[in-house]
């Protein structure tokens, strides 16, 4: 789902896109060979399904539509508000896979989470007590803290801002209907590769609907 200003804020269902955009609320995005955007209401969506079908269709009595993929709001221009859920796997996207004591990548099996505090010194379990570490330099801390194991963190552990990321593409040639074409000069610049996870799954051969860990 975009807001107004074309700014990914949400996932939603196929059930859900149908209403909004059948309620006037919402029209679907779609895009031709040329990459410009197309913005359909609820009637040009079901002519261009007709004219243009895919394999995925929902079928009712009298007629097919196409499942819409993206769909652009029409009266809301907010981001949502929303902290990131910390988990083993965010704190992981976070700092990149990345020991926060050697700055060495791993595979995330041969990684651990370390507790900058130690529990038992009174350390939360929170964004800025916990890091990403190596067995060998989670081993060589043990419950002490950095300076007195002679480490140091590459950099101070924060709690990472939600970033909604959308990337648009479509797999197959698509034909202008009814639908004016709508182009958008700065188009690129409205695909905005944001960042976060704690994402649910989406049909990856249109596109990628997804968020990752950003601390910038």
């Amino acid at each position: 789902m975009l807001n107004r200003l074309w700014q990914a804020v949400n996932i939603c269902t196929a059930r859900r896109a149908f209403a909004l955009v059948y309620a006037g609320h919402a029209q679907v995005v779609s895009s031709d060979e040329a990459n410009n955007f197309l913005t359909h209401d609820f009637e040009s969506w079901r002519d261009f399904s007709t004219a243009a079908p895919e394999h995925e269709m929902v079928t009712t009595i009298s007629w097919k539509i196409r499942v819409p993929r993206v769909i652009l709001l029409l009266f809301f221009d907010r981001l949502p508000k929303k902290e990131v859920k910390f988990t083993r796997h965010n704190v992981f996207e976070r700092d990149k896979n990345t020991c926060q004591y050697c700055g060495q990548i791993f595979e995330r099996s041969d990684l651990n989470l370390d507790h900058v505090v130690p529990r038992d010194r009174g350390g939360m379990t929170t964004w800025e007590n916990v890091v990403c570490s190596c067995i060998a330099c989670n081993t060589r801390k043990g419950n002490r803290l950095p300076q007195e194991a002679h480490m140091s963190l590459i950099r101070k552990p924060k709690r990472p801002k939600w970033r909604p990321f959308v990337h648009v593409t479509f797999s197959a040639p698509q034909h202008v209907g009814r639908v004016g074409a709508l182009r958008r000069p700065d188009a690129a610049a409205r695909r905005p590769y944001l960042t976060v996870v704690d994402v649910a799954a989406t049909r990856p051969r249109v596109g990628s609907n997804a968020f990752r860990i950003g601390c910038g």
